[in-house]
């Protein structure tokens, strides 16, 4: 059969796609990290003081609620992604994530208000939590479906590059804004400017053409297509997008919550100096992301991910007894680094992995999984960690890694195959591919 023909250069038209979606990616996950970041001094602001483990909990529990109105966000966006289109789903989002940031920017803490601060600062962090799940998961299909390979690759890992960078932005504000009550405040309001900015710019997008000529193509094919072909999901498919989506959350929790807690007990570390030392660590993740995106161009994809799944799979193992004989805050660093920069995410494949989903269920299947995925590994893995390493040290760890490593490997291989079948068989790359 004939291959789909590759794409030579970006139209003008994939141009502004590609940066408008970038840049409200990096908006979008600017706001959403500011919180997080400055959880250190928020979390003491906005919750009643305890003792330190009632502490580490209460800090899950504020980690976790980003994500507990996800699968509800996923049901409401997935079907309007699928009904009315991939471009609307990213503006509301920005919206969202605006009104959010506002609230944060203005509202009393726990010393003036009481228990009522906990209350809102959850509520606003479930809709942080909430915009930003359709947003990824939208921006990074709209550019699936509106560019060909190779361009396709480089083009939607570069969305993950701008999530990072949001974040390292949002570190280096939150190093600023801790100094001082009124600048954390302000720098949510920078954070609900920009997301207005985002907000205004993405009202130029286009509706993708994949999409928009979906529903005609299943009318002009029924009649020689089965209906299954456009509208069946199959359950393999899901479980291993589910396994692929599973790793990040524990290792972003990992690497950002876990490691921040240590070098506060064991290295004294203030607020500011964790925020400068997790600074490093992402520009760290910054370059490497950069670089699988270049490579992504010139090597298949899913190659590139199998390297870095079997990568974390060795460091996972060694990971508790390098803990365990950390001396320094170097040590801590590294180790941090070292699990984002492998962790398994689905960078650079991600266009591959939604090409096996068909186009009109296409959003509303991954945006589920995605949401489920994160708001089970999120809420078990943050206090699954604080529980097992208080009872089996850093070796809890293992506990949870060592199994997520081995869907993670089982999803690669599904993937794998999939890609090996579509080859051959011209009636399944028609429904799954773009035209």
């Amino acid at each position: 059969m004939k291959e789909t023909a590759q794409q030579q250069s970006l139209t003008r038209e994939q141009k502004e796609a590609v940066g408008l979606l970038s840049v409200g990616t990096f908006l979008e996950y600017f706001d959403l990290m500011l919180y997080v970041h400055m959880a250190v001094l928020l979390n003491e602001l906005f919750f009643p003081k305890t003792d330190p483990f009632t502490a580490s909990l209460l800090a899950a529990f504020s980690f976790c609620s980003m994500y507990l109105l996800r699968p509800f966000g996923a049901i409401l966006f997935g079907y309007i992604g699928d009904k009315i289109g991939r471009r609307i789903i990213v503006i509301m989002t920005t919206f969202i994530m605006a009104c959010s940031c506002c609230i944060i920017a203005i509202l009393p803490t726990y010393s003036q208000i009481g228990i009522t601060a906990s209350v809102i600062i959850t509520i606003c962090r479930m809709l942080q939590g909430l915009s930003s799940m359709g947003e990824v998961v939208a921006s990074e299909i709209y550019l699936t479906e509106a560019i060909k390979k190779p361009f396709v690759y480089p083009a939607v890992s570069f969305l993950s590059i701008s999530c990072i960078l949001g974040g390292t932005v949002a570190l280096l504000v939150s190093f600023v804004a801790v100094k001082s009550d009124y600048l954390w405040r302000g720098a949510f309001f920078f954070g609900a400017i920009v997301a207005i900015i985002g907000f205004r710019a993405r009202l130029a997008l286009k509706e993708t053409t994949v999409f928009s000529d979906a529903r005609k193509r299943l009318k002009n094919q029924l009649s020689r297509q089965p209906k299954a072909y456009f509208f069946r999901v199959n359950y393999k498919t899901i479980f291993a997008f589910f396994c692929m989506q599973c790793t990040w959350p524990i290792c972003f929790y990992f690497a950002f919550i876990y490691s921040s807690d240590i070098l506060k007990t064991q290295f004294n570390y203030s607020a500011e100096q964790v925020i400068s030392h997790n600074i490093i660590v992402s520009v760290l993740q910054l370059i490497a992301y950069s670089i699988f995106c270049i490579l992504s161009y010139r090597l298949p994809p899913l190659k590139i991910l199998q390297y870095r799944i079997y990568g974390f799979a060795i460091f996972i193992v060694f990971c508790p007894l390098l803990l365990d004989n950390a001396t320094k805050p170097v040590d801590i660093l590294l180790i941090q680094a070292s699990i984002l920069i492998l962790a398994s995410t689905d960078t650079p494949a991600a266009p591959v992995i939604y090409s096996h989903f068909p186009i009109l269920q296409r959003f509303r299947s991954t945006v589920f999984i995605y949401a489920i995925s994160r708001l089970i590994m999120y809420t078990v893995g943050s206090f699954g960690i604080v529980y097992l390493v208080n009872i089996l040290g850093n070796w809890g760890i293992l506990v949870i890694m060592f199994p997520l490593t081995l869907g993670v490997i089982f999803s690669f291989r599904h993937f794998q195959n999939l890609e090996d079948e579509v080859r051959f068989s011209p009636l399944i790359q028609k429904a799954y591919t773009s035209p």
